[in-house]
C-alpha cells in the first residue's frame, strides 16, 4: 500500500487539539495526535511530513510546563506552532515570554504586516479567534513578524530560513473564518504535502490490514445499526466474505423497533448476513440499582463482551471481535495522547474487561464520524443509513438519568420516537447532527384534566456539529417544539413536562451521561 502524507499534532492539552487534527483531515492529509515526549527517531521511522504544536493551558515560563523534544526543531521538518505552540517555538529560538495585563480572548482583527506563504491568497486584514494571556517579549533574530493583532501584539512569526511558522491565534476553530485556508497554506505551500488521504485510500487500507491481521480466522462483527458499525460490517464482509460474522445484540436499551429495522436494513439493502440475539434480561439485570454513569458504561461494556463470547461458541474458530470505535471515543475515554484529561469512558473503549477471549479489531479507531460517512458513500451505502443520527453503544441507559428500569425505558422510548418522528416530518432531522430525549430523575407538578399531576420530566437535546468533538445547540423552530411537547405530554402517560437543553459542547458533552 502506498504511503500517504502524514502530519503529527503534538498535544499540549488544548481543548482544540482534536480540531487541529480534524481540520488537517479535511484537507485530505492524514493527521494523528501524539504525546509531547515523542522523539525524533520515531518521527523519522513513521515518515512524518510535518508537525503541528497545539495550544495548551500552561505557560512556557513555568517550570512544569510541557515541552517537545528540542531536537525536532533541527530535523528540517515543517513546523506550525499554534498559541502555546507558537510560544514554545519562540522560546526555543531565544525569545522571552511573559504574562501580560492585556489578554486577548475571543474575536480579534489581525493585520498582515509582511507577505508570507502562510497568508497567501488572504486579505491584508481578517478576523481570528484569540485565546491567550501570555505574550512574546522579544522577537528572535531568525524570525520575521508577518502579522500583528489589533492590540499591536505579534500574531504570526515566520522563520527566515526554515519552514517554521507560529500563530498566536487558533486557525482550527470556525471562529477564524479563513482558518482552513491558513492550514492549507501550511500543508501545501510550506510543507509541500500531498492531499492523498482519500475515502478510496481508507477503504483499501482497511481491507488490506484486516485480511493481513486475521488470516484465515473468523471475525465476529459487533453491529449496532449506527453509521459506524454498519459501514464497518459492509467493509469487513467485502474483505472477508464468510469469515465475517455480523451480530446484532438487543441489550434492552434500544429505541423503539430498533432490532427489526437494523437487521432488515442490513440484510435487504446491503446484503450483509447479520443475525440478532436478545440479551435484554441479562443487561437489565446487571444494571439493576446502578445510577452512576461510569458504572453503567463499564457494566454494559463487560456484558457486551460476555454476550459476544457466549455467541461465539455457536461458530467455530472465532478469534477476533470487530468494533466500530471512533477516534473521538478513544480520545475521550483514555486520553492516551498528551496531557488532555479523560472526559468519560465509552462502553467499547474504557468499559472493556481486562481479559478478553477475543483479539480486538477496531478499523475506525483513527477516523472521525464524517470520514466514516464519506467512505460509506464510497461503498454505495444509502443515505438512510449514512445520515442517521449517532446512537451511543450504551443506548438509552445513558439517556436515563438514574436507575434504568423497564418502566423508565418505556417512557423514554415513546418520548424519543415522538421527537425524532416530528423532526423528520418537519424536515429538521437532516439539518441536525444528533437529537434525542432524556428522562430526568425529577418529578414536577402539573395540571391535566383539571387534576393535579406529579410526574416525570423529559429533556430534549439536539445539536449541530461536524465531527462530534464540538457542538452547538440546534435552533429548531418554535412550532416544532410546540408539536413535540404537546404530543409527548398527551401521549406518554407519566410525563407532564418537556424542557430543551441549550448547552453547547464544550462546556457540556452531547450525551448527558
Amino acid at each position: 500500500m502506498k504511503k500517504v502524507s502524514k502530519v503529527w499534532v503534538i498535544d499540549f492539552g488544548s481543548q482544540y487539539t482534536q480540531l487541529i487534527a480534524r481540520r488537517v483531515r479535511e484537507c485530505n492529509v492524514y493527521s494523528e495526535i501524539v504525546e509531547p515526549d515523542v522523539v525524533p527517531e520515531r518521527i523519522e521511522e513513521e515518515g512524518v511530513g510535518a508537525i503541528i504544536l497545539s495550544g495548551g493551558p500552561a505557560s512556557v515560563y513555568e517550570d512544569a510546563s510541557p515541552e517537545p523534544d528540542p531536537r525536532i526543531f533541527g530535523m528540517g521538518l515543517p513546523i506550525l506552532g499554534i498559541c502555546y505552540g507558537l510560544q514554545l517555538v519562540a522560546k526555543h529560538f531565544g525569545a522571552k515570554v511573559h504574562s501580560d495585563r492585556i489578554r486577548e480572548y475571543g474575536r480579534s482583527l489581525v493585520k498582515v504586516s509582511k507577505p508570507s506563504a502562510i497568508f497567501g491568497g488572504l486579505r491584508d486584514s481578517f478576523y481570528v479567534w484569540m485565546s491567550h494571556g501570555d505574550h512574546i517579549d522579544t522577537i528572535p533574530d531568525s524570525f520575521d513578524v508577518v502579522a500583528y493583532s489589533e492590540n499591536g501584539a505579534p500574531a504570526a512569526l515566520v522563520h527566515k530560513e526554515k519552514p517554521i511558522v507560529g500563530l498566536q491565534f487558533h486557525p482550527e476553530v470556525v471562529h477564524t473564518p479563513d482558518g482552513i485556508e491558513i492550514i492549507k497554506n501550511f500543508l501545501f505551500k510550506i510543507a509541500g504535502l500531498r492531499a492523498d488521504f482519500t475515502s478510496a485510500y481508507i477503504v483499501d487500507e482497511i481491507k488490506e490490514e484486516v485480511v493481513r491481521e486475521v488470516g484465515d480466522e473468523k471475525v465476529l462483527v459487533a453491529v449496532s445499526g449506527g453509521v459506524d458499525s454498519s459501514v464497518m460490517a459492509v467493509i469487513l464482509y467485502q474483505a472477508l466474505g464468510r469469515r465475517c460474522v455480523p451480530v446484532f445484540i438487543n441489550n434492552g436499551l434500544l429505541r423503539m423497533n430498533e432490532q427489526e429495522e437494523v437487521i432488515g436494513r442490513l440484510k435487504k439493502e446491503l446484503g450483509v448476513p447479520i443475525k440478532g440475539f436478545n440479551y435484554s434480561k441479562v443487561f437489565l439485570s446487571a444494571l439493576r440499582g446502578v445510577v452512576d454513569p461510569e458504572k453503567k458504561r463499564k457494566i454494559i461494556g463487560r456484558t457486551f463482551i460476555r454476550a459476544f463470547e457466549e455467541i461465539s461458541k455457536k461458530y467455530r474458530d472465532v478469534k477476533y471481535l470487530a468494533q466500530g470505535t471512533l477516534y473521538p471515543d478513544v480520545i475521550e475515554s483514555r486520553s492516551v495522547k498528551g496531557p488532555s484529561r479523560t472526559i468519560k469512558s465509552h462502553h467499547n473503549v474504557g468499559g472493556l474487561p481486562k481479559r478478553l477471549k477475543f483479539r480486538l479489531i477496531e478499523p475506525f479507531k483513527f477516523l472521525f464520524k464524517d470520514e466514516v460517512r464519506r467512505i460509506g458513500k464510497e461503498l454505495g451505502i444509502p443515505d438512510e443509513i449514512l445520515l442517521r443520527h449517532p446512537f451511543p453503544g450504551p443506548g438509552l441507559a445513558v439517556r436515563i438519568i438514574g436507575e434504568v428500569t423497564p418502566y423508565r425505558l418505556q417512557l423514554l422510548r415513546k418520548a424519543d420516537k415522538i421527537f425524532l418522528d416530528e423532526l423528520k416530518e418537519s424536515g429538521e432531522y437532516y439539518k441536525i447532527w444528533q437529537a434525542f430525549a432524556v428522562l430526568l430523575p425529577v418529578k414536577t407538578v402539573g395540571v391535566m384534566g383539571d387534576k393535579r399531576t406529579y410526574e416525570n420530566v423529559v429533556a430534549l437535546r439536539a445539536v449541530t456539529s461536524k465531527d462530534g468533538m464540538t457542538a452547538d445547540w440546534a435552533k429548531i423552530p418554535y412550532d416544532v417544539f410546540d408539536r413535540v411537547a404537546t404530543k409527548i405530554v398527551n401521549k406518554v402517560k407519566g410525563v407532564n413536562r418537556v424542557v430543551y437543553d441549550i448547552t453547547s459542547k464544550p462546556p457540556g458533552t452531547i450525551e448527558w451521561e
